[in-house]
């Protein structure tokens, strides 16, 4: 147990869904505000940490994201009275701030009596599944009794999930990114944002490979400026905390009422998980290697549809691996050509959120391609295609009597190169991971 000695305690503030599909907040906001009062009655908040847990999960906010402050206690303040009083700030804060009039809306507040980096394993463990599997509430209540961390939940209460996962993420994750939010003023939240759309692509071409997602150039869309209406005016992403900040800084706007920068896990892949034992479960998204085993399909909507059958370490035989049908709708706009150019035999890794047994694809390599086709023979003194010279007695130039014993093997154009392709800026999720970040085993096609 901790000591009720005289020194900087660190406590963990840990919350989640606080935020409505219609009525617009954001537990981002939320955050900030606790952080706020916090600094006010003499804490140190050392970090604004946000998690996106997983994607895919049927219980989630807009883009399922969780919050942890990490704070440290006022000098000469008691440990039990610190935690105490950062709990209070929080609780109070989430009942004033969050959506709790929305049935959607079931927040969740942990804080935890340890500094981020020490939290148990058990707790690092379920913030990994966080992101990549499933909770119920009843792990996330069981886990902080068992650890006496306070908490306090708001409707059913499943805020605790993400609560308790931001709360371990610092030990869990290694790759971490950063992203500067500008907020609105209250009284223009749920107007229409006044944001210079050309000072938004002129901070993008900036030549920074360290910012990204600030806009989607095939769609001509300012992709940092949500369309919901939420306090964020826009939020700038990136791998340094000093480019992100100026970035934003260059942006013509309303006025903006603050700003923070978070420390997050988006644009880290956190949310793929591989498949070591072919199994692939729905609502969970995966790294998989596999063959196209089918040609594309364009169907109803615009959305291209391909199959893969999965293989183990690469090398896949009739009697291993599953069938599994891939898409990628049509929100994936010029990513579908690259699809659409898959042939049968192609090998690749795919990577996407399994769904109905089906894999949305959001990236994929090409490992290794298919380069020649089986074609009729063709005459090389006429150059006309041969014909059947009858069952089991090749081909044969009808006109200039030249023969040949069977079909041959032409190569074909391609257009596709081998290494990873992705979704644009516009249909990327939050945690998926930008071709631009780097680290990747193969060459790389990035969008901008």
């Amino acid at each position: 147990m901790p000591s009720d000695g005289y020194h900087r305690s660190m406590p963990v503030v840990g919350l989640d869904d606080t935020d409505s599909r219609e009525r617009g907040m954001c537990t981002t906001y939320v955050a900030v505000r606790i952080g706020e009062r916090l600094a006010a009655a003499g804490f140190d908040v050392q970090r604004h940490l946000l998690v996106r847990c997983n994607p895919a999960v049927e219980h989630k906010t807009r883009g399922n994201a969780a919050l942890a402050l990490h704070v440290r206690g006022a000098e000469e303040t008691p440990d039990s009275a610190a935690r105490q009083r950062c709990f209070d700030v929080a609780r109070e804060t989430i009942s004033e701030l969050a959506a709790t009039a929305d049935t959607d809306a079931n927040p969740g507040l942990i804080v935890a009596d340890t500094s981020p980096e020490a939290v148990p394993d058990e707790v690092a463990a379920f913030a990994e599944t966080a992101v990549q599997g499933h909770h119920a509430i009843e792990d996330a209540v069981a886990l902080a009794d068992r650890f006496e961390y306070r908490h306090a939940g708001w409707g059913d209460g499943r805020g605790r999930i993400g609560a308790l996962a931001a709360v371990g993420a610092w030990r869990a994750n290694e790759d971490w990114t950063y992203e500067r939010i500008a907020y609105r003023e209250s009284a223009r939240w749920g107007s229409e944002r006044e944001v210079d759309r050309e000072s938004v692509f002129e901070a993008a071409a900036s030549g920074r490979t360290d910012v990204w997602d600030t806009v989607d150039r095939g769609t001509n869309t300012a992709v940092c400026v949500p369309r919901t209406p939420c306090p964020v005016l826009f939020g700038i992403r990136g791998d340094d905390p000093a480019a992100v900040e100026a970035v934003a800084k260059s942006i013509d706007s309303e006025p903006i009422d603050r700003a923070v920068t978070f420390v997050t896990n988006q644009g880290t892949d956190a949310h793929l998980q591989n498949d070591p034992d072919g199994t692939l479960e729905d609502d969970r998204a995966y790294r998989v290697p596999a063959t196209v085993t089918s040609s594309p399909e364009t169907r109803e909507g615009g959305h291209v549809f391909v199959s893969v059958r999965t293989s183990r370490n690469g090398s896949p035989t009739p009697d291993e691996g599953i069938e599994l049908p891939c898409v990628a709708f049509e929100p994936t706009k010029r990513f579908r050509e690259h699809v659409r150019n898959l042939r049968p035999g192609d090998e690749l890794t795919v990577c996407g959120e399994v769904s109905d047994g089906t894999l949305k694809l959001e990236k994929f390599a090409v490992r290794d391609l298919v380069e020649t086709e089986t074609a009729t023979p063709v005459c090389p003194d006429c150059e006309r295609t041969m014909e059947s010279a009858g069952a089991n007695q090749g081909y044969r130039c009808r006109d200039c009597g030249t023969d040949a014993p069977g079909p041959v093997e032409r190569p074909i154009d391609r257009d596709l190169d081998l290494g990873w392709y992705e979704v644009p800026p516009v249909a990327r999720r939050h945690v998926a991971k930008p071709l631009i970040r780097g680290g990747f085993d193969a060459p790389t096609h990035p969008e901008h």
